[in-house]
């Protein structure tokens, strides 16, 4: 495949997710067409660092991000979530303000993403409410997506938060490390081996 029809590919399936995100009209996706870009990340490189601010949304199109913070006292990694292939992936937090993230996010494997700078999406949202919903409900999602996160962790077991985890992303465990999945639970490796052991033998 050329690489003209590579771009073009990668916008067709954007322009789909669009459509089903946020319900864009044609005219709503021609309007961004020339602000989105190619942005590759290596496997252990950042789509943005730890207290710096985020200035992009990105279309993870390939790879597996965590979205993680280092507690400063005990200089441990603690995973907050992880964010696959299909899905607009920032820091919404520092994006609407303006102000540093405390948390990293770590490209898991090769990863192939289009962008758009936030000043860009800005400019969108006050030239169609098609792009004025897409804001909402990038907002709505980062709400859900910390609101389920908070409550698992009051509300779950150790055991029932890795059931939700490898049903609501099957491949998990080929794709990222023990270590991280132990991390996003709060437990320790052989707590993980034994959840695992007791959940096959269910």
């Amino acid at each position: 495949m050329t690489p003209n029809r590579m771009v073009a590919r990668k916008q067709t399936i954007l322009h789909e997710h669009l459509q089903q995100f946020a319900e864009l009209s044609d005219a709503d996706i021609e309007l961004a067409d020339d602000l989105w870009y190619f942005r590759a990340i290596a496997k252990h490189d950042f789509f943005n660092f730890q207290n710096s601010v985020c200035r992009q949304v990105g279309f993870i199109q390939k790879g597996i991000f965590r979205v993680y913070y280092i507690d400063p006292k005990t200089e441990l990694e603690h995973n907050l979530y992880f964010i696959t292939e299909n899905t607009f992936l920032t820091s919404l937090k520092g994006l609407l303000t303006k102000t540093t993230c405390p948390y990293l996010i770590e490209a898991l494997e090769d990863a192939e993403l289009l962008v758009i700078d936030y000043d860009r999406l800005q400019q969108l949202y006050s030239q169609s409410h098609g792009w004025e919903r897409f804001g909402r409900l990038l907002a709505e999602q980062y709400f859900l997506f910390n609101q389920t996160r908070s409550e698992s962790l009051l509300t779950q077991t150790a055991e029932d938060r890795y059931r939700d985890l490898v049903e609501n992303y099957p491949n998990i465990l080929n794709r990222v490390s023990l270590g991280h999945i132990s991390s996003y639970l709060g437990i320790k490796g052989p707590s993980l081996s034994r959840i695992r052991s007791q959940v096959a033998r269910k």
